[in-house]
């Protein structure tokens, strides 16, 4: 089969290959059949793919804390990583779908590719093993992983803490140095103050956003 030759695996068993490859719909539209469908093996395969994809980045990234690494994990695992993955082999192409599924674009459907993506893991790792399943897996996964770019930071205050507190003994404090304009409209200036230090500043409509733009400041000339 196509893909198979695109996967790099061959299936002794092409049975599970196409149990796979068959949604629900399909083996309801014909129900006399007894067609059996990918439900079951997406469930085992979810499994394989978080216990290889946890392996591998414990393995390969010592840098990262257990945070980080859940986050890593999770940003892998998802329903639109897996898409993006099934997508470079054009998996959905390949899946039996009702008539009424496959006309409402079953085919493109992020939830129903992603399940099908995990449903063959299984069938790999039922039909050889787990290190042609983990080789499956990897083949989408390691490059994404050296893609991986971490996320803006956003709460800018938390950051900046967690950054003095590598210093015992620093104390930050917020100063509010002016308020203005009518109730509806307020603008508030903060400082952010290292011991006695002013290093950062920063305005907002609230003393919420006017404090995260004064550690944003003073995050930025610290070089984060």
């Amino acid at each position: 089969m196509e893909l198979e030759d695109k996967i790099g695996y061959h299936f002794k068993d092409k049975a599970l290959l196409t149990a796979a490859l068959t949604h629900s719909s399909y083996a309801n539209e014909r129900k006399a059949q007894h067609i059996e469908y990918n439900e079951r093996l997406e469930f085992l395969g979810d499994a394989v793919l978080s216990i290889v994809v946890s392996d591998y980045i414990f393995k390969h990234c010592p840098e990262l804390p257990e945070g980080e690494l859940t986050k890593l994990r999770a940003s892998l695992v998802c329903e639109r990583s897996l898409f993006v993955f099934a997508r470079q082999i054009d998996l959905g192409s390949y899946l039996l779908l009702s008539k009424g599924e496959r006309n409402n674009g079953g085919a493109d459907r992020p939830s129903i590719v992603a399940d099908a993506f995990e449903a063959l893991i299984a069938a790999i790792y039922i039909d050889g093993g787990i290190e042609p399943a983990g080789k499956h897996i990897l083949n989408f996964v390691v490059p994404a992983i050296k893609g991986f770019k971490k996320k803006p930071v956003k709460d800018y205050k938390t950051t900046l803490q967690e950054i003095i507190q590598k210093n015992p003994g620093e104390r930050l404090e917020y100063v509010l140095v002016s308020e203005s304009g009518p109730d509806h409209n307020k603008h508030f200036v903060f400082e952010v103050h290292l011991n006695s230090n002013i290093i950062g500043r920063g305005g907002g409509r609230s003393k919420k956003e006017a404090e995260q733009q004064a550690a944003r400041e003073a995050l930025e000339l610290m070089g984060y």
